[in-house]
């Protein structure tokens, strides 16, 4: 009985610092960039389309387009913000824009100003390839 107390106040003393931890996020500073694709991987006669980098509030956001003749073949991001909601939400965003073959994509819950900032890159992609 006399150890019970000071193994308690001891096992609570370990694990306080345990229950404070919160992983360090990323600014938007250290956004994630993806690294750049072989060019051995595009198909012939495909053209791929940066487009403008957007600044939001979450950090930037850059697509890259794939084009085949004048269908979109495959969107990449190079740049997006380093949180958990656009991790989730950028294959549904690749995916809408791939069936839609435009940037009118819905928003995804969660990820709204990521997938705005998306649809605008995404736009000045289609624009500078005339599609």
């Amino acid at each position: 009985m006399k150890r019970a107390l000071p193994v308690l106040v001891l096992s609570i003393a370990g694990l306080v610092p345990v229950w404070r931890y919160a992983p360090a996020h990323p600014t938007a500073d250290e956004a994630a960039v993806a690294p750049a694709p072989a060019s051995s991987s595009t198909a012939p006669g495909a053209t791929v389309v940066a487009g403008t980098t957007v600044d939001t509030e979450k950090g930037p956001v850059q697509v890259e387009v794939t084009f085949q003749d004048r269908r979109i073949t495959a969107v990449r991001m190079l740049r997006q913000p380093g949180h958990p909601q656009t991790t989730a939400a950028v294959p549904q965003l690749i995916e809408e824009t791939l069936d839609a073959q435009s940037a009118d994509v819905d928003t995804v819950s969660g990820a709204t100003v990521t997938s705005d900032g998306y649809r605008e890159s995404l736009q000045a992609a289609l624009d500078a390839r005339g599609a």
